[in-house]
This record gives C-alpha cells, sequence and structure tokens, in this order.
C-alpha cells in the first residue's frame, strides 16, 4: 500500500491541478484499452438448453424434497448439465462461474447414493479454504437434515483431538481441507478411508495453485481407485487438466461459461485513481453506497488489517478476514458479516472463493488482483442467485497493464465508475489522518505481541482494541470541533 502520509506541499494540492492530473491518467488508460482488446476463445463443452425439474433428471424424491425445503426450486445450470452424468454413475468434471450452485451439482447424486448403500466414510470432499469447506459441510446437513445425515468438516485452525472425536463417530460425509486431513490420515489412530466410495473436489483450480499438490498425491495413495470422482471448478487450468487425467476415469465434461465469464446482473466499473489518493478514493466508494454490504478485497493480510482499522476509525462498521487471523476470530468476522452486524468486509482472496453470502451488494477491489480468474472469483461474491451486484475495481498508474489483461481475458470494456473529485478533495485530511492513526494502532499491536502482552489485548482481528482506538479517536475529533467532522461519514454524504 501506497503510504498516504505525503510532505506538506503535496498535501496541499490545489483542486484544479488535481483534476487535470485525474484527466490526464483516464486518458492515458483508454490509449491503453484501445491496443488492447483481444477476446479470449470460449471455453464451451456442454451448454444446457431445455430446463427440467429435478425428478426429470433422475432425483429421487426424498432428495426433491430436501431440495424443496432449501427453497431450491428447480435445477440451476450446472446441475442440469451434471446431474444425468452423475446419477448414470460417471466421473464429472464441472466448469461453471461461481454463484452457479456447483455444490448441490455433487450433493444431490451423494446423498441419493447414499440411501441405496449408507455407510460410514462414504464420501470425501476437499475445499481449498476453511470458510469454504464450513460451508459445504452445513450445506450437506441441511439436505440431509432428514435422513440422519453425519458431517464432519476437518480444517486447520480447530483443535485436533475435538476432530479426531468427530471422526470416531464415523461420519457419512468429510468436509476439509488437504492438510489437516493428511495430517489426521498420519495421526489419528484408527481412521482411514479405505471403504471411500465418492471424492470430490470443488474450487480444484485453487486447491492446486496452493501448493496441496503434496497432500493431494498422499490422499490418492491411500483412498480406493474404485470409486467415483467429481472436480468442479471455475477455470480449467494445466495442472486442473493433469489433476484429472491422474485421478478421473472417462468423465463427463459439463460446462455452463466461458473461460473468463462474469454474470450478466453484474455491473462492472473501474475507477482510475493516482496512487497517492487510492485510500481516499476507497473512503469515497464506501461513503456513496453508505447502507449496502460491500466487499472490499485486498492483495495482503497487513493491508486488509490496515484498511479495516482505518475505516473503523472513520465509523465505518468493517471487520477484516485474512489468513493470519486465527479461525475463531475468522467465523466470527464471517458471522458478524452474513448477519448484517457489520457492512463492509476487508479481507484477502481467502474470501473470494465459493463464499455463498446472497446480500453482498457491492465488491471492491482495492488492490488490482493478480489474475484474471482472481477476478472473476472475487466480482462473482455479488450478483449471486439472481440477483444484481456492482464491481468497482481501482486502477492506479501502476496497474495498467494488470487491468489490460484483465480485460482482455474478459472480452469486454468496462465503463469508468463517475465520481465528483472535488467531493473526492474534501475527503483527503480526514483519511490520511484516519490512516495515520491505523499505522500507530498496527505498531502498539505488534508490540504488544512482540513483549508477549498481545494474548490478552494485542489482537488484529477485529478484537477489543480495534473497537477502543477507533472510538478514542472520533472522540478527539468531535472534541477538535471543525475540520472535516464525520463520524457519520458512514450515514451521510460529505458535502461541500
Amino acid at each position: 500500500m501506497s503510504d498516504s502520509s505525503s510532505s506538506e506541499g503535496e498535501d496541499n494540492v490545489k483542486q484544479p491541478d488535481f483534476v487535470e492530473r485525474q484527466k490526464k491518467l483516464s486518458k492515458k488508460l483508454q490509449q491503453h484499452q484501445k491496443k488492447s482488446g483481444e477476446e479470449s476463445e470460449d471455453d464451451q463443452i456442454d451448454e444446457v438448453v431445455e430446463e427440467k425439474s429435478f425428478a426429470e433428471l433422475g432425483v429421487s424424491p426424498a432428495i426433491c424434497d430436501a431440495c424443496q425445503r432449501l427453497g431450491w426450486v428447480k435445477p440451476s445450470k450446472i446441475q442440469q448439465a451434471a446431474l444425468p452424468h452423475a446419477l448414470a454413475g460417471k466421473d464429472v468434471i464441472g466448469l461453471a462461474e461461481t454463484g452457479s450452485g456447483k455444490t448441490g451439482a455433487f450433493a444431490i447424486p451423494v446423498l441419493q447414493s447414499l440411501l441405496d448403500h449408507p455407510q460410514a466414510f462414504f464420501c470425501l470432499v476437499l475445499t481449498p479454504t476453511r470458510e469454504l469447506a464450513f460451508q459445504i459441510g452445513q450445506q450437506f446437513e441441511a439436505l440431509g437434515s432428514g435422513i440422519g445425515l453425519l458431517v464432519a468438516v476437518i480444517v486447520g485452525g480447530v483443535d485436533m483431538a475435538a476432530q479426531a472425536m468427530a471422526l470416531a463417530r464415523r461420519p457419512h460425509i468429510i468436509v476439509a481441507t488437504p492438510g489437516r486431513l493428511v495430517d489426521h490420515l498420519e495421526n489419528t489412530k484408527g481412521f482411514n478411508l479405505k471403504a471411500l466410495k465418492f471424492l470430490i473436489m470443488d474450487e480444484a483450480d485453487r486447491i492446486l495453485n496452493m501448493d496441496f499438490e503434496t497432500e493431494l498425491d498422499k490422499i490418492l495413495k491411500v483412498i480406493p481407485k474404485e470409486r467415483r470422482t467429481y472436480l468442479f471448478s471455475a477455470t480449467m487450468t494445466k495442472k486442473v487438466s493433469k489433476l484429472e487425467r491422474a485421478s478421473l476415469r472417462d468423465p463427463a465434461r459439463v460446462s455452463i461459461s466461458t473461460r473468463y465469464k462474469t454474470v450478466d446482473n453484474l455491473k462492472q466499473h473501474y475507477i482510475f485513481v493516482p496512487n497517492k489518493y487510492k485510500e481516499t478514493y476507497l473512503v469515497y466508494l464506501l461513503n456513496e453506497h453508505a447502507g449496502n454490504t460491500i466487499i472490499v478485497f485486498c492483495a495482503t493480510c497487513a493491508t486488509s488489517m490496515q484498511i479495516a482499522v482505518m475505516l473503523r476509525k472513520l465509523g465505518m462498521q468493517a471487520v477484516p478476514l485474512h489468513g493470519q487471523m486465527s479461525q475463531e476470530k475468522r467465523l466470527g468476522s464471517l458471522n458478524k458479516f452474513k448477519s448484517k452486524a457489520r457492512e463492509i468486509l476487508v479481507c484477502t482472496d481467502v474470501a473470494s472463493r465459493g463464499l455463498d453470502i446472497p446480500h453482498v451488494d457491492m465488491v471492491i477491489n482495492y488492490d488490482m488482483p493478480s489474475q484474471s480468474k482472481d477476478y472473476v472469483h472475487r466480482v462473482g461474491r455479488t450478483a449471486r442467485a439472481g440477483r444484481a451486484g456492482l464491481a468497482v475495481t481501482v486502477v492506479t498508474q501502476y496497474d495498467v497493464e494488470a487491468y489490460q489483461k484483465i480485460e482482455a481475458n474478459l472480452g469486454k470494456k468496462l465503463t469508468e465508475y463517475p465520481c465528483v473529485e472535488s467531493d473526492v478533495m474534501i475527503l483527503v485530511e480526514r483519511t490520511q489522518e484516519a490512516m495515520e492513526n491505523a499505522k500507530i494502532d498496527m505498531r502498539e499491536m505488534d508490540d504488544k505481541k512482540k513483549s508477549g502482552g498481545g494474548k490478552k489485548r494485542g489482537r488484529n482481528d477485529d478484537g477489543n482494541d480495534m473497537e477502543e482506538n477507533s472510538m478514542r479517536f472520533k472522540t478527539q475529533i468531535r472534541n477538535q470541533g471543525g475540520n472535516g467532522g464525520g463520524g457519520n461519514m458512514k450515514k451521510k454524504k460529505f458535502k461541500k
């Protein structure tokens, strides 16, 4: 992240100069856009045309009733494409954009087969992240609530002894991250997967990108070769193709999207900004959309934490979510956001895959995603289940080339988000002050952790210190009485 504390001369930039530079930056980006524009070729395999009901696809009455209880009135496109092959006993590789109903596409055939041949350790689902594992576990439990289904979620950050007890109850379904599952296979006495009937790899491209290849090899060696395997992913990469050849037998290939595709009801924009004022433009966007639920994506854990603290100091209801937080705190932040107790989730790409939060109104890419598929997954957190959504990507002068590649792979030109530069300039002083105080708080947290006091108070994950310091800062601002008051920034827009 750029340091927002500039020299005094830079902070007091005259507004006309700022507007003129902004126009030059926008012109520069438009020139780059004209040079780019090669559309990526469609990678469609099997497109669904005729709509059918679950019963017409061959789903049993018991599972149809469970789908109705969950409000699944009709199959999604990926479910219509995958279910006939899966229910016929074939291996399946499915490609679909996020939010398309992939979980139902593999959960329904597994449960239908389990009803016919009930046994413990029937199915293993591998996922790249802990949050996605818990979500898939909840969906299995909801679908299987009427048949006494037992599900165990096995992820890192949770006590292994408690997980060993859950495995001792011999669940039907195990949803796990690869690393922790290998720990149990190697260390938990009496636990094995020799009787496994189904292996499912969800978000397979992300599993492989997170360097789980060694763990996958270990898992594939200890499970039966005579099994059914489903591989689901939003994108097809070389690594996924290699995994397909190694673990699937004559699979049915289904796809309902192009390689890099976003849903039609998602409005996508870019906003081209000077790197120096990046934080200010973020605050402007959040203030413009106050009252909506928003996910802000950052490149690193440190950035996401710092931005979350800054926004809290500006009176916004923000919580962080990143890989350096404890599992308990990660779930706590996620649940606060899901329940709408907090309106803004500031996170890394740990939250970009698979998480189903239907009420997300907007996604902001504060830091440019490194790859086009990461962009697709990030913006896929909004406009889910037929809802409309908005995505805005912040582009600085250093991000033009990366942004150009994303547009080329998407095969479309994004429109510029309209903003009023004079309104942005009003926010500069307050934003920079909040960022400076956030950096001070972050240093204090680090010092407490290093000195051994971090266990009680030096929390860096939406803990009490973050609340108390934010309140202390807002009290100081009110007492100053004047310059850019804004404790209520979230509730009303700034006026000239």
